[in-house]
């Protein structure tokens, strides 16, 4: 093909002009770091004054080798805790229920009561190191354990900071990992940002999350709008709760991907923290600066790894942790070169850690605040991904919100034929990925972490004699408690009724030692369990 017929564009397939000037940007008053809507970063002197948080996601195995695994990583100069639970803790299933076998431990760290948190905590000072947990439907069970640890350590929950995952809209739209309906999973993620808002004031109860969206084959723009559309959706039920903006915004965090088209990505962040500002204070009626500054975490593409050459995965996943720096990110992860293969192991995750680190403290990027500001190019490729991404969140709008939109199969459908068309693309060649369809060699051998079946014998051990020696009337009370809080408007839309909290009672079951199974299947009596209609 000669290069005027070459069509250029992003990796989602925008445009690329041959050369921009001042006729694309020159009309963009970007603003100075710090000031609203934020584009150029939350924070005056970003990085200068504090580094981002180097939080490598973690866990496999029990709880006793992923404590292990924290004090390596955190010894190695991570700042920053990232709690990985396998599929049977995401879905609110024990370690000894006949859905867990052969899945513990396998893709996170099995945690089935408050024993095994204990465990997973032994020796991390809650109240210094940043937790962050990705769990989702029975998010709420696992941050009552976490809290129950602080208390046993004796640490105010106002000290406590992190964030929960809790991002329940994401499962519907694309990790598909969900045990209730969406109404009533909605309604708990409430409860956590109501209950965050007056207990944990440094904790966030939630982390709205693009990423799974993008691993899930959208396109950049489609990762920002829907992921700020269900933010707006997390707001309008706490609002409609009985809570003020300016209460609980503050505590909303973002989580978005860091994929392979640096500048896109870049011009993705940017427009994020505008779109975000824009929205808390002109369709909220936010008056806190705090209220109006997006705060994310990033972490590099699972997605664009790749398990032939897996060494190119490092300069991958370097790339694509500049552009997150570069972004403004708060906090980030960057994935190990192992990953299309198994969890990471030791080696390669260090290789990963040590990659942040030379970012913060050799190349120069962090001396000054949004670098690549003013740049023509960037700057019309941050207003489109603004424009695009409004766009869709209108439509979203007219749908009556994003659970209408899940229910109808929208976000769904649109990620399906952005994901279809991005692998067409690469196996026509037409999209280059090196290692894959272009320049490929013989495999290069690597050391994997390998996940027997003796970490699920070694919980179903544990959760028996846990239930030997607890005390079980106290348990059978406290779940009864808990089932009667959920039965009470458990169904209800927010605003008719307002619902019990059903914290209050979550913990009280927690610390009883009622499992995590114990207590999804309290709330699957009342809410039911939720299965996808497929409509693609």
């Amino acid at each position: 093909m000669k290069v005027a017929e070459r069509q250029f564009t992003t990796i989602s397939g925008v445009p690329i002009e041959p050369l921009y000037g001042p006729e694309d940007a020159g009309a963009l008053d970007i603003g100075e770091p710090g000031e609203f809507p934020y584009t150029r970063g939350i924070h005056r002197d970003m990085y200068r004054g504090k580094l981002w948080t180097m939080r490598q996601f973690s866990g496999f195995a029990t709880p006793e080798e992923t404590n292990s695994r924290y004090h390596y990583l955190l010894a190695q100069g991570q700042t920053g805790l990232s709690v990985a639970f396998d599929l049977p803790t995401l879905m609110g299933y024990d370690a000894d229920h006949a859905m867990s076998e052969g899945e513990v431990g396998k893709c996170g760290a099995s945690v089935s009561s408050l024993e095994d948190m204990e465990i997973l905590l032994r020796g991390i000072p809650l109240g210094e190191v940043t937790v962050s947990m990705t769990i989702n439907s029975p998010a709420s069970v696992l941050w009552a354990m976490y809290l129950a640890v602080a208390e046993q350590q004796g640490v105010d929950w106002a000290r406590v900071s992190g964030t929960l995952q809790n991002d329940i809209l994401k499962e519907y739209i694309a990790q598909k990992e969900f045990i209730f309906p969406p109404r009533p999973s909605m309604r708990l993620v409430t409860d956590t940002i109501e209950f965050g808002a007056r207990h944990t004031p440094r904790f966030n109860p939630i982390s709205i999350s693009g990423y799974h969206i993008r691993e899930a084959g959208s396109t950049a723009v489609q990762e920002l709008a829907f992921t700020l559309r269900d933010g707006m959706e997390y707001v309008d039920w706490a609002i409609e709760r009985g809570l003020d903006i300016d209460e609980f915004a503050p505590r909303l965090s973002f989580f978005f991907n860091a994929h392979s088209d640096f500048f896109e990505e870049i011009a993705k962040y940017r427009a994020a923290r505008k779109i975000w500002a824009e929205a808390m204070r002109d369709r909220y009626g936010a008056k806190s600066e705090r209220s109006m500054k997006l705060r994310f975490h990033a972490q590099t593409a699972g997605c664009s790894l790749t398990w032939q050459q897996p060494y190119n995965n490092v300069v991958r996943t370097a790339i694509q942790a500049l552009a997150a720096v570069l972004g403004g990110a708060q906090s980030l992860h960057t994935n190990s070169l192992d990953e299309a293969y198994a969890l990471p192991g030791e080696h390669a995750v260090t290789i990963a850690l040590r990659t942040q680190q030379v970012l913060a403290y050799e190349c120069g990027v962090t001396n000054t605040p949004d670098p690549l500001g003013g740049s023509y190019f960037l700057e019309k490729l941050t207003l489109e991904t603004e424009q695009a991404a409004n766009a869709y969140i209108r439509r979203i709008d007219a749908m009556g919100g994003m659970i209408p939109a899940i229910e109808s199969g929208y976000p769904q459908s649109e990620i399906a034929a952005a994901s279809y068309r991005y692998q067409c693309e690469v196996e026509s060649g037409e999209r280059t990925i090196v290692g894959v369809n272009k320049f490929r060699s013989e495999d290069q051998p690597i050391e994997l972490l390998q996940i027997g079946e003796s970490a699920g014998r070694h919980q179903e051990e544990k959760l028996a004699r846990l239930r030997e020696r607890r005390d079980n009337g106290r348990v059978r009370k406290s779940l009864d408690a808990l089932q009667r809080a959920a039965e009470g408007t458990g169904n209800t839309k927010p605003g008719n009724i307002r619902p019990e909290n059903t914290m209050p009672y979550i913990l009280d079951a927690v610390k009883a030692y009622a499992t995590l199974g114990e207590i999804c299947d309290a709330l699957r009596s009342v809410f039911g369990a939720y299965t996808e209609t497929s409509r693609l």
